[in-house]
């Protein structure tokens, strides 16, 4: 007779995926990285860009756009805070958000129900740290980071951190082409 088998406790969380860094040394290639990216994207993921202002958040979520095939011309949406643009074909809608003016954290964004959009959009938030983590424990954190100043250096650094289960089994290593 077998001994029984010991009790299971809750799973272990996923390993956190290991840091991707990309050098950028264009606007082009802020938005091929986007449009890189976007092959790997899915209904439900969310994103969350960070960088100084003209660090190339919008550049790179122009390329998603692009990628993702996506109607609309993909621009700031810092006036009107978010824009919803549908899928051309089968694929998810992309919902670009700008928190830059939002000081408040989940509850001021409410409004925009991105909770409801979530599970079949991808979202794209824009100064979202700190204000969007509660929509869900698995999002891709991108810091773009530039030199700062007086300076015509297109040069960006950008880190891609995956968070949750989702990142964990994806291989963001195939963007740093």
């Amino acid at each position: 007779m077998e001994a029984p088998a010991a009790p299971q406790g809750p799973a272990e969380p996923a390993e956190p995926a290991p840091d991707v860094e990309i050098t950028v040394t264009s606007p082009e290639q802020m938005r091929e990285l986007g449009r890189r990216l976007a092959k790997v994207l899915r209904a439900g993921d969310l994103l969350m860009l960070s960088g100084e202002l003209g660090a190339g958040k919008t550049t790179l979520t122009r390329g998603l756009g692009e990628g993702m095939g996506v109607r609309g011309a993909v621009t700031s949406p810092t006036f009107v805070i978010a824009r919803v643009h549908p899928s051309l074909g089968d694929g998810p809608p992309l919902v670009h958000v700008d928190a830059y003016r939002l000081s408040g954290g989940l509850d001021e964004m409410e409004d925009l129900d991105l909770d409801v959009s979530l599970s079949d959009s991808v979202i794209v938030v824009e100064w979202g740290e700190g204000k969007v983590e509660e929509l869900t424990d698995e999002r891709l954190l991108l810091r773009i980071h530039r030199a700062v100043g007086d300076t015509t250096d297109e040069v960006r650094h950008v880190t891609l951190t995956g968070i949750g289960e989702r990142w964990a089994a994806a291989d963001l290593s195939v963007l740093a082409v």
